[in-house]
């Protein structure tokens, strides 16, 4: 009989995970911006009762996921059970509560059965403005870079708050998309409610507890069993990323015991002045992605398997606390795996893959007439990934988002939401560091205004200054580098101007390579050859 309990738990832990699924599947196809639409930056997951998360949709990114586990927790402080009702929908994008960066909204929904509080949903999605400076690092405070929403009900016993709508609308750019994205994402919540009732109805539960208290202890155990399996010490490493105008230090230490896993990014460069600084709660989410890449892959991400993994800092560039201007925390952020992998390296010796192109390289284009009339100004959001690194076994993949996990953006999707064109996007030969396994290929994105038009644009770039280390001799990465295409340089972070007739040339950074690279196999470097991959001077 219990063989028969443990299956059916394990079957309704799946249908979980699929309520959840539908859950995220609903805000892509209903979302707005294309951001979220067509790369997936978005996360959807579901809480028990204390707001502790027991599933989340394998759709989205880890830096929205693993924030808002403990963002749910801060909707729960916040907002006395006796204020939630059903019907409720909770909204905020604070970035030290939420998910690091004033352009994500998430939104937390009380789920009830009957007159039970049985737990909540939560979504997150990066929308399209803010208003402020626009999504950029040149802000010098949290002020500059946008509206903020305190954590507060965006409806209430289904009644949508218009008076926070209104506030939006004359505070962004681009309203429709904003304020249709905020419906998306309450339906997203709804949707996955509905789902979860009709399980409890089926199967016969009134509630979670059952299932929530197998799920988390089922993890726990696995997630315990494989720290008992690493080796126990301490191990620190550091790496620097170009930062805003001068270098910026990275420094993490790494200590396993019988208890769990620590990180202490102790070292780390001072806080900024410009918007590159990054919220705890956005280098603990990262940080733990990468500890659970290397412990625990296969065991699900819940409130058990994150237990395990204490993430600390001091007040630095890791740790900015408010006011801190924050906007593209991810650029720093993203780069925290690597850090942290780089430590755990020398744990695991052979067993770590090689540093990547990692941040995004994301473009904030605002596009106008060159006659200045208000007609055809759009907001145009790119996400374009590098290479990642070489694996010990394996090539870095090319031009795929990791740690991020968002998709790559249509050129179809991008040139419909306005006027611009994309007249190259390929993969860059020679990019990839050489190595036993070579690492991941950037690629080369020539972007202009349509005819008759110009724009300003937001950079946010890495890896031109500092390319991604290789890693057991392996070679490491191409630098990134951003011109226009008369060979005039760009800045890698800020808004910058291209006048008509001008494009952008954008060369993303390779991953690092793994391994000596005299040990690469002869048919290996023919097939890199044969593919374009390296030319034949690089061979």
């Amino acid at each position: 009989m219990g063989d028969i309990n443990e299956i059916r738990m394990q079957v309704m832990w799946n249908r979980l995970i699929s309520v959840v699924e539908e859950q995220a599947l609903t805000l892509l196809r209903t979302a707005f911006s294309t951001s979220v639409r067509e790369a997936g930056d978005l996360s959807a997951g579901v809480y028990n009762a204390k707001g502790e998360m027991l599933a989340q949709a394998v759709t989205g990114t880890p830096g929205h996921v693993n924030t808002m586990a403990e963002a749910v927790l801060h909707f729960i402080a916040e907002i006395p059970r006796e204020e939630m009702y059903p019907g409720d929908t909770y909204v905020t994008n604070d970035p030290w509560k939420g998910t690091g960066h004033l352009h994500d909204i998430t939104m937390v929904s009380p789920s009830f059965k009957g007159d039970e509080l049985i737990g909540f949903f939560a979504c997150t999605a990066h929308v399209v403005d803010v208003g402020g400076r626009g999504f950029g690092a040149d802000g010098k405070s949290v002020y500059e870079e946008g509206i903020q929403i305190p954590i507060m009900k965006f409806a209430e016993r289904g009644v949508v708050n218009k008076d926070l709508l209104k506030i939006l609308r004359l505070n962004v750019r681009e309203p429709d998309q904003v304020i249709g994205d905020f419906f998306s994402l309450a339906a997203c919540n709804d949707v996955g409610h509905r789902r979860l009732i009709e399980m409890l109805n089926e199967v016969g539960y009134d509630n979670l507890d059952t299932l929530g208290d197998f799920i988390l202890s089922r993890t726990h155990a696995a997630t315990m069993e494989r720290i008992a399996g690493l080796p126990k010490g301490s191990w620190s490493n550091e790496m620097l990323t170009d930062g805003y105008d001068e270098p910026v230090k990275l420094a993490a230490k790494v200590t396993i015991t019988n208890d769990g896993v620590n990180v202490d990014f102790a070292g780390s460069a001072a806080v900024s002045r410009w918007g590159i600084n990054v919220p705890l709660i956005y280098t603990k989410a990262y940080a733990c992605y990468a500890l659970k890449c290397v412990v625990a892959p296969d065991i699900p991400n819940n409130a058990a398997s994150l237990a395990v993994f204490n993430v600390s800092s001091p007040s630095n560039i890791l740790n900015a606390g408010r006011p801190a201007p924050v906007s593209v925390r991810h650029v720093i952020g993203h780069m925290v795996p690597d850090v942290v992998l780089g430590a755990l390296a020398k744990a695991l010796p052979g067993q770590i893959l090689a540093e990547g192109a990692a941040a995004l390289w994301n473009v904030h284009i605002s596009v106008r007439p060159v006659t200045g009339e208000p007609g055809g100004r759009a907001e145009v959001l790119m996400f374009n990934s590098g290479g990642m690194g070489a694996r010990p076994d394996l090539d870095g993949l090319s031009s795929t988002a990791f740690p991020s996990g968002v998709h790559t953006m249509p050129i179809e999707a991008t040139e419909h939401t306005g006027p611009i064109v994309i007249w190259r996007k390929e993969l860059r030969p020679d990019s990839g560091g050489d190595g036993k396994y070579r690492g991941g290929l950037g690629q080369v994105i020539e972007i202009a205004p349509a005819e008759g038009h110009e724009f300003d644009f937001s950079a946010m770039f890495d890896r031109i200054s500092t390319p991604a280390r290789g890693r057991a001799g392996g070679r490491d990465g191409a630098p990134g580098s951003a011109t226009l295409d008369d060979g005039t340089k760009l800045r890698p972070k800020g808004w910058q101007h291209v006048p008509a007739g001008r494009r952008v040339k954008l060369e993303l950074p390779g991953g690092g390579g793994f391994g000596d690279p005299a040990e690469r196999a002869p048919e290996a470097r023919a097939e890199d050859l044969s593919k374009g991959y390296v030319t034949e001077k690089k061979s």
